[in-house]
């Protein structure tokens, strides 16, 4: 217990779950938003561009660790010494020269998204048992708001750092950053968690313990229906910086618009998404979102026309990241309530990759349309894509076409 007092004990949960996925999002608002732009600068292709997806594997298969993350060792264990090499590897990043080339970058990158994954892990699960269901809605908010605020400083401040001062300074500012975020692990005691880890499944059985996870009736139709419910979103997420550099767009305005004000409004909807999943119910909260996700593509549609008028961009970015915060939310407060408290990680872990492999393939899927027939037919397919992912989960859940422990709080 981290205090005595029950205001306490209710709060610093909190704070810990909004270090470590501030943490996270620090490293990924760059490499997913700094990146890419810098690419584009050196004249990569939108192809090229879009293997940067390749670079989170690890993500996509962390569920083959996940089994282990859960049942060995506590979860503080894991995570606050990979929270310190995370740290000390963005310094040597700095090491790095990215003017000769990319490929020392990804490598270097790619051995980071390692550790990370590993950590995520660890802190969804810690999540999933230290929220009830009640709380869930307050905590998804705080998981996506935090993870946004580190990609404000990530994928707007470090960016600006690199246009202003260069590689060096945004990687020490990156390790200095995560180093903060260590903080709050020292002082938590993970005193209840331990008593649940001490019959331990057998290594080998650990080593295929997720799929198990996937035979839950239900499990597998739930990972199809989260990926269609971002595919929209995250094609054009992984477009935006590249049409805006085509257009001639500054690294600094780019770091604005996109980094900056794109994380702050991810913030303020995810603050939202919160309040409408604990407020109005999973159901409505899932679909509402959706929708208004899918219609804010709308005006990158426009946007994409028309990519000079600063005004219709940053509108369309403002709305796009407002609503595609408060879905996300929505979204990983139903995963949550999906997982299994006793295999905690290893169930949010398979729903989350699926989240990242949708990612991946919108990336190639946006990129190839866009190389073929420009911007704005890819945007207006992502349109498409987002608003039919939504209403596919809707119409499955009232089904029943997911895990039963979704039935009571799909229905509440």
């Amino acid at each position: 217990m981290l205090s005595e007092t029950p205001a306490a004990a209710r709060t610093a949960p909190l704070l810990l779950l909004t270090s470590l996925y501030l943490a996270q999002g620090l490293p990924y608002g760059f490499f997913t938003q700094a990146l890419p732009v810098l690419m584009r600068e050196n004249g990569a292709s939108l192809k090229a561009i879009s293997a940067t997806a390749l670079l989170f594997i690890p993500w996509a298969l962390k569920f083959l660790w996940a089994p282990l993350v859960d049942h060995v060792g506590t979860r503080r264990s894991w995570i606050l010494p990979i929270q310190f090499i995370a740290a000390i590897g963005a310094a040597l990043l700095a090491l790095i020269d990215p003017a000769r080339g990319f490929l020392a970058v990804f490598a270097a990158v790619f051995a980071f998204n390692v550790l990370a994954a590993v950590q995520d892990v660890a802190t969804d699960g810690m999540a999933v048992r230290l929220l009830d269901a009640q709380a869930r809605g307050l905590g998804n908010g705080i998981q996506v708001g935090a993870y946004r605020i580190g990609m404000v400083l990530g994928g707007g401040l470090l960016l600006w750092v690199y246009a202003k001062f260069g590689w060096v300074a945004m990687c020490l500012g990156m390790s200095a950053l995560l180093t903060l975020t260590c903080v709050p692990v020292l002082l938590y005691r993970e005193a209840s968690d331990g008593a649940a880890r001490k019959a331990r499944p057998s290594l080998p059985a650990l080593a295929a313990g997720w799929l198990p996870r996937l035979r839950v009736p239900g499990m597998l139709a739930l990972l199809a229906l989260v990926c269609a419910y971002k595919f929209g979103d995250a094609m054009t997420s992984s477009l935006v910086g590249p049409m805006l550099k085509d257009a001639h767009w500054s690294t600094e305005e780019i770091a604005i618009v996109k980094g900056t004000l794109g994380s702050i409004m991810s913030l303020i909807g995810a603050a939202a998404g919160g309040w409408l999943a604990f407020r109005v119910g999973r159901r409505r909260a899932l679909l509402g979102c959706g929708i208004a996700q899918a219609l804010s593509l709308l005006l990158y549609v426009f946007a994409a026309g028309a990519p000079d008028d600063r005004a219709l961009v940053w509108t369309a970015c403002i709305t796009e990241h407002l609503f595609g915060g408060m879905a996300t939310v929505a979204l990983f407060t139903l995963m949550m309530d999906a997982s299994d408290p006793e295999h905690a990680g290893t169930d949010y872990t398979l729903l989350a990759c699926a989240v990242l492999v949708a990612q991946g393939l919108a990336a190639f899927t946006a990129a190839a349309i866009g190389d073929a027939y420009g911007y704005v037919p890819t945007f207006a397919a992502a349109l498409v894509f987002s608003a039919l992912g939504c209403l596919l989960l809707v119409v499955a859940l009232d089904r029943r076409l997911g895990p039963a422990r979704l039935d009571e709080v799909w229905r509440r």
